[in-house]
């Protein structure tokens, strides 16, 4: 094994990280009187723990603890939930409960932290776990079948039953009748039994479920015995149709179901769970009504049959969700109704919308010489000579998809110009730090061709100004630090003059700091040999945690702690390596760090 790799696993260097200030720190080398033992201060801790956690659901709670002195804390816990894990390091309380924690009170829960001279502790608090709300509920089944049949006569029974969560059921049975036949759909168990049916069939059991829970009825029997000839069989209505699943508060909702009789009996219909705001037609099966702002959300379960007296058929349950009705957005603002060749025109109109939804514009009529965007209605462009004129009937509206909303229908006039003043643009920095370059040029254009020349009202005592570009520069010193207001740049063709928006300019001072290392040196070769041949140390550090790129050399093993000066404002990362006098040298320590603000 080479010197390298017993130096790599043998130097583990414990780094520590004292918060420097800037400026005025002593230097951690120089020599001074040995201060007297300083007593030691409690350490604080701090926190208002949640007293509420929910099956299934992750509870957290970290307490924040300071020490004065910078001692090393830790953390301990009494009482701890059993689902429950904590660290010792941060205070982190954090679990998931289990079903069998609901309804549960953990009590006198007491978190504490020790510098290992003294401790402080929070409040003992209980902690109550409450059942998960969204739990599984399990569904109901219901019913009292018949436990008789008769040769040749139609056997049907049709177990009630109600899901609590409104979730779609399945129906299942164990030893059914061979004469039956069984609907998983709808639970019905039907048939006609022959004469060589006769007897008893025992054990039958029909049971429901809503995909995560199931309830059986009690088992029962059917005797099948000899009988008379059965009257003529009944056939049962015949219903369809597919209600609308959706409406709109004020406007009318109607459903009407298709219903027949294969018998030519007379029908009539029936409803559950009929909405409050619809009325109902027994003679028709008609669903009408026009909801509310007070019916909406979704309104389930409901149920529309038909009858002929004898038998019984229905719709799938469905349900009817009403939302509000759409507002149409709203839009406002008034153009400009003129505009000189070669000057630019603008106009952007306001608009919102009461529902919240994403808004789209258009236009009609707009000028050849202009631009529209359909994101923000901005109306924008610069005419030319040959636009000279008036340009009529433009139509500017918004809408959120449904409903559409528009400005009143304007013209725009535009004027022919003896000169054209020129364009400025740009925009300058309104900050600099001290002794950094500020240098800011704006652009400018004349459509006229003119010579154009620039200037400034309230320029920093700092900078320089062209008049021939507009460039603004320099590089201002500690004391230029501070804010520079009203600057204003302008251009001209010597008879038109544009400016810039007016504009501040603050030259921010610098602030400086430091870091203090300390370290612990390694004593003994990766196979438990004393380490006699320790050379020094390297310091290296760096903005990025995984590339340090800066080190400072201490070739003195006896030194432990070190001071990193001139550091801007960063979060800075250190780590610290040891080397023998031959040269090997070890893994990094633990990398700290520390915010230069």
């Amino acid at each position: 094994m080479s010197n390298l790799q017993l130096l790599k696993r043998a130097l583990p260097i414990a780094l520590v990280l004292v918060l420097g200030a800037c400026g005025d720190e002593q230097d951690a080398n120089s020599e001074a009187p040995a201060p007297e033992e300083p007593s030691n201060s409690v350490p604080v801790i701090d926190g208002s723990p949640v007293t509420k956690a929910v099956v299934g659901e992750i509870y957290e709670f970290v307490p924040a603890a300071t020490d004065a002195d910078e001692d090393v804390l830790t953390f301990a816990i009494q009482n701890r939930p059993g689902w429950a894990a904590f660290s010792p390091s941060t205070g982190r309380l954090s679990g998931r409960p289990p079903s069998s924690a609901a309804s549960r009170i953990y009590a006198d829960i007491l978190i504490s932290v020790s510098d290992s001279k003294a401790v402080a502790e929070l409040p003992a608090y209980d902690l109550e776990v409450e059942a998960d709300p969204d739990a599984n509920t399990v569904p109901t089944i219901s019913g009292s079948p018949e436990t008789t049949a008769t040769v040749g006569n139609s056997y049907s029974f049709t177990p009630d039953t109600s899901d609590p969560d409104g979730q779609v059921l399945s129906f299942s049975i164990d030893n059914p009748p061979a004469w039956t036949s069984f609907d998983t759909l709808t639970g019905q168990l039907s048939g006609t039994p022959a004469n060589d049916d006769v007897g008893t069939f025992a054990g039958i059991v029909i049971s429901v479920s809503d995909g995560a829970a199931s309830r059986s009825l009690p088992a029962f029997d059917i005797t099948v015995s000899a009988g008379a000839p059965p009257p003529p069989v009944n056939r049962a209505p015949v219903i369809s149709g597919s209600p609308a699943q959706a409406a709109t508060v004020g406007e009318l909702y109607s459903f009407q179901p298709m219903a027949s009789d294969p018998d030519g009996q007379a029908l009539s219909f029936s409803i559950s769970d009929k909405p409050g705001w619809a009325n109902f037609s027994t003679a028709t099966g008609r669903l009408r009504g026009t909801p509310g702002s007070a019916d909406v959300g979704e309104h389930r379960n409901i149920v529309i049959s038909v009858t002929d007296g004898a038998a019984t058929t229905s719709l799938p349950a469905f349900a009817i969700t009403v939302v509000a009705a759409n507002a149409a957005p709203q839009i406002g603002g008034t153009p400009a109704t003129s505009v000189t060749v070669g000057q630019a025109y603008s106009f952007q109109p306001t608009a919102s919308d009461p529902d919240g939804q994403t808004l789209t514009f258009s236009i009609s009529g707009r000028p050849g010489w202009a631009t529209f965007n359909t994101q923000t209605g901005r109306l924008l462009g610069t005419p030319a000579d040959n636009h000279v004129g008036s340009h009529n009937n433009i139509l500017i509206s918004v809408t959120d998809g449904i409903a559409v909303r528009s400005l009143p229908a304007f013209s725009i006039r535009v004027d022919a110009a003896t000169n054209r003043a020129p364009v400025i643009s740009g925009t300058p920095p309104a900050a600099v730090s001290v002794d950094e370059a500020y240098d800011f040029r704006p652009t400018a254009s004349d459509a006229d061709g003119d010579s154009l020349s620039f200037s400034i009202t309230n320029r920093p005592s700092w900078a320089s100004f062209d008049p021939v570009s507009g460039r603004l520069w320099g590089t201002p010193t500690a004391q230029h630090a501070g804010a520079y207001s009203g600057i204003r740049i302008s251009v001209s063709d010597g008879t038109a003059t544009v400016s810039l928006p007016q504009f501040t300019i603050t030259v921010q001072q610098i602030q400086l700091g430091s870091a203090t290392l300390s370290w612990t040196p390694p004593t003994e070769n990766e196979d438990g040999t004393p380490l006699t041949n320790l050379r020094g140390f390297r310091i290296y550090y760096g903005q990025n945690s995984s590339a340090l790129g800066t080190m400072i050399e201490t070739p003195n093993a006896g030194i432990t702690t070190a001071m990193v000066e001139n550091l801007s404002p960063a979060t800075w990362y250190f780590a610290v390596k040891a080397y023998t006098t031959d040269g090997v040298e070890s893994a990094f320590s633990n990398v700290a760090s520390k915010r230069i603000d």
